[in-house]
């Protein structure tokens, strides 16, 4: 029996939020140079189900390499199969657990053992939970913090060398137009924890991400861009909150995709389906974002010293 109370936070919950996935357009920016016969390497994380399943199949369909993520081998497997009898693009998967930042950084390590170039890093993966206590990573973090943002944070400073090498290249951070506000206080939420305000902050926080990477990444060849790409979509995270879908994932695939080749090139921009949309404001608070940066490295151990 679904509690009534719980079933109607968890479907406005659902309402602002994002599901994870892509499809798309062209842009001569993100497009491999037509000269060279070599597939475009894109990493999309969180691609052994729901919509992360289907930016892969679609990036593939477009001839693509895609470096399938997750933490079901038997799933991402299955999908590295599909892709390769299709005869388009072809494909390799990789697990990784993003509750563990030593998974993370284990992921680039194999990453930059097993290729030469990156073109494409879609920072797809992300969770929604509704525990009764507040829950934590392997490392003591605030799950969502951690999964749905630290985790795309270390990776992407990570893999950002290889990406500068095959510039132009790009960068996609799926977020949420779910938003709410950092307080820096309190970042792991220690008080007043909600599952649907962990998950608002780290989407926040990735749209915060994009915009400051966008800026420290000007002129670099390297892109960057956050998206929501529809709500409601008509996946079991959904269903799994008692929602009825209102978009498919067709949709929201679609737009990422799109946003991977965008119609107008660009860099640091927030895009609800296709469409630019203002973020949170705190999003556009240089301070706050630098603010976060810091908290970021220390978080991840990017501001150690080497030893």
């Amino acid at each position: 029996m679904i509690d009534p109370a719980r079933a109607a936070a968890a479907a406005y919950i659902v309402a602002a939020l994002t599901c994870v996935s892509s499809c798309g357009g062209a842009s001569s920016e993100a497009q491999a140079d037509e000269t060279s016969q070599e597939p475009r390497v894109i990493l999309v994380t969180g691609s052994t189900g729901g919509l992360g399943r289907e930016v892969a199949r679609r990036l593939a369909a477009d001839g693509a390499h895609v470096i399938v993520h997750g933490r079901d081998e038997a799933r991402g497997r299955s999908l590295v199969e599909e892709i390769e009898a299709s005869g388009a693009g072809s494909a390799r998967f990789y697990r990784a657990d993003f509750a563990s930042l030593d998974g993370v950084r284990a992921l680039a390590d194999a990453i930059r053992r097993d290729y030469d170039r990156l073109d494409v890093l879609v920072n797809n993966a992300g969770i929604l939970v509704s525990p009764d206590a507040r829950p934590l990573s392997r490392d003591g973090h605030e799950l969502h913090f951690q999964v749905n943002y630290l985790a795309g944070f270390l990776l992407t400073r990570l893999l950002l060398p290889m990406l500068e090498a095959a510039a132009p290249s790009r960068i996609v951070n799926v977020s949420s137009l779910s938003s709410a506000p950092l307080d820096f206080d309190d970042v792991m939420l220690e008080r007043g924890y909600s599952s649907g305000r962990a998950y608002g902050q780290s989407k926040l926080a990735q749209i915060m991400f994009t915009l400051e990477l966008a800026t420290r990444l000007e002129g670099s060849g390297v892109t960057v861009d956050a998206i929501h790409p529809a709500t409601f979509m008509d996946t079991g995270l959904v269903r799994g909150f008692g929602g009825t879908p209102r978009t498919t994932v067709d949709e929201g695939a679609e737009a990422v995709v799109g946003l991977v080749d965008p119609a107008e090139p660009g860099s640091g921009r927030f895009f609800n389906g296709l469409s630019p949309f203002r973020a949170h404001p705190q999003a556009y608070d240089r301070v706050a974002r630098e603010r976060l940066w810091m908290l970021s490295e220390r978080l991840t151990g990017l501001s150690d010293p080497p030893r």
